[in-house]
């Protein structure tokens, strides 16, 4: 089980091809994608910004967002966590117990300098691509 946080996602809409977009399609096809309410509530706020729609090619982001509601396996998460300095990313290490994920594929440094935690290795879109998904 791994978890994608909205900055690997947000990557993946912005440009095929790019890294994080072979790690998100990497992570589908090898790997089961945890998701949460949440979770899919941010990643829709988040590529509807007003501020990052002009860099968001609708096609991919709606391609993402499909992927996420038909592959992804959804769990609530019951644990509340106050370990990352960003609040809002909590989120994502409460998916990561709840579905017993064993990775967070981020490039955001507010999980990054949580590497690892609790046992979940976090690690950038790149170095989830080096590394494999179940190193």
């Amino acid at each position: 089980m791994i978890v994608l946080d909205a900055s690997t996602l947000v990557g993946a809409a912005i440009r095929r091809g790019s890294v994080p977009d072979r790690a998100m399609r990497h992570a589908f096809a090898t790997d089961r994608v945890a998701v949460s309410i949440d979770v899919v509530a941010e990643l829709i706020d988040v590529l509807h910004r007003p501020r990052l729609a002009r860099f968001v090619d609708p096609v991919f982001r709606d391609d993402v967002l499909s992927l996420v509601d038909t592959e992804g396996v959804v769990f609530t998460p019951t644990e509340r966590v106050t370990d990352c300095r960003d609040p809002k990313d909590n989120l994502y290490l409460e998916l990561a117990l709840a579905s017993g994920a064993g990775m967070i594929v981020s490039s955001d440094a507010d999980l990054l300098v949580l590497h690892p935690w609790r046992g979940v290795r976090i690690l950038r879109p790149a170095e989830y691509l080096a590394v494999g998904p179940h190193a």
